[in-house]
């Protein structure tokens, strides 16, 4: 049985409750979210070590690091290395999307490495595969892509994200609208590559019973991913995006009928004021489900800088509802980053995420902001470095801008004005 099942039952699993814990909330509470389809719980029957996360609705904003094999130079120390910064920096969950290389044994290293849920994308394996086995990837078989999927599968992966609501009409549509970026999305680009050339429809939609066979042998979540995301804010709710939107939307419903989790990928390249349009229209047509959305980007001139246009992005999808954020460094666009880029992303991610938990009033968010606030208006530095997002780079430029002797702030030393206000209202007996 499925944790959907199972929720549908009115069983409250092991996981609900780990997750309720975790959270805040009573069991309860999961499980008619699970139930409702409104929160998954990827958790592989096959998966060993794994910490159970609840994303959707209600539950703390969370965010997901990727990682992954990619050209000729690629190593899985290397990978192993950005998996371990993206944990240590709070990331709840890493996706492995490698593409060249040892794909297997990246991938069962990425299991063992990290207890957070585990998502792959199956498609980068397959015409991977097709590559070497072919020597095109336009020659993969349907089978050989359904036997990567199982074999991911099979090795405990906890979400797998595939490009199923990708059909021959979106394709035509989006030719015929003219976009500025027809194709950005690395798997939808390749899918449809594959779809032109065999001139056959996606295996992934037309097979889609396949799919929920596999994912509901093992209880893996399904991400439904968006071949037509926008690569540029000009390109933002077109009509593609839109048509495989409505698409997504019933590929839900059928999913959930079949007694398999799921949720959905969304975009991309999206300005300010498309945002909470965007996620509205996602929760509209598909039924609720966790939106997992990529950044987004705010603007396209933020090169070297996209960690911050994506945190801003974050904060404003997930102010609108969107439940899981994919994490961009500031490599985006640019080249691979650096286990510090991954870091980096993951941190200012979490910074978006909680902002926007903030503003939807979750509980315990507001609290964490309180407790700081209080640090700081007593001056207790311990406290506010541990209380702080990333208490690592805070400590550091404490040390560095007042030394560690320094009881006031580097801005005002023995002026410091909160010292000052707060001994006037009478609310401190502290000193610089």
């Amino acid at each position: 049985m499925t944790q959907l099942t199972q929720a549908l039952e009115g069983k409250i699993t092991p996981e609900m409750e780990q997750v309720a814990e975790r959270e805040g909330v009573t069991p309860e509470q999961v499980r008619q979210g699970v139930a409702e389809g409104t929160i998954v719980i990827p958790c592989n029957h096959r998966r060993r070590g794994g910490i159970p996360a609840g994303m959707g609705r209600g539950l703390r904003t969370k965010v997901s690091a990727s990682v992954g094999l990619y050209g000729a130079e690629a190593g899985i120390h290397v990978e192993v290395e950005k998996i371990r910064a993206a944990v240590a920096a709070g990331a709840d969950a890493v996706m492995d999307l490698s593409v060249s290389g040892d794909i297997d044994a990246m991938r069962r290293r990425t299991l063992s490495v990290t207890p957070t849920p585990v998502g792959t994308l199956p498609l980068y394996q397959a015409i991977a595969e097709a590559a070497e086995k072919y020597a095109s990837p336009v020659q993969m078989t349907v089978d050989d892509l359904f036997e990567v999927i199982e074999r991911q599968a099979a090795d405990g992966v906890d979400f797998l994200a595939m490009h199923c609501g990708t059909t021959m009409d979106i394709v035509q549509r989006a030719k015929s609208e003219g976009r500025i970026d027809p194709l950005v999305s690395y798997g939808g680009s390749h899918l449809i590559g594959w779809m032109l050339y065999n001139q056959r429809e996606n295996p992934l939609y037309q097979h889609y019973d396949r799919v929920l066979e596999i994912a509901r042998k093992y209880d893996v979540t399904v991400s439904l991913a968006d071949g037509m995301r926008p690569g540029c804010v000009a390109d933002s709710l077109d009509g593609a995006q839109v048509h495989e939107l409505v698409i997504l939307g019933e590929l839900v419903r059928r999913a959930r009928e079949a007694g398999v989790q799921i949720m959905v990928k969304g975009p991309g390249h999206v300005p300010l004021n498309h945002i909470e349009a965007t996620v509205t229209l996602q929760k509209s047509l598909c039924r609720g489900a966790p939106y997992f959305v990529f950044g987004p980007v705010v603007t396209d001139i933020a090169a070297g800088y996209d960690h911050i246009s994506a945190a801003i992005g974050g904060a404003m999808a997930a102010w609108a509802g969107a439940e899981l954020i994919c994490t961009v460094t500031a490599a985006e666009h640019m080249g691979l980053p650096d286990a510090a880029q991954v870091r980096e992303g993951v941190i200012a991610a979490r910074i978006g995420a909680h902002a926007a938990d903030l503003a939807r009033g979750l509980p315990g968010a507001a609290d964490w902001d309180l407790r700081l606030s209080r640090a700081r208006k007593e001056l207790d530095w311990d406290a506010q470095l541990a209380l702080a997002m990333d208490p690592e780079r805070a400590g550091k430029l404490r040390r560095e801008r007042s030394g560690e002797s320094s009881s006031g702030c580097a801005m005002c030393g023995k002026y410091c004005a909160m010292k000052v206000v707060s001994q006037y209202l009478g609310t401190s007996e502290g000193s610089c």
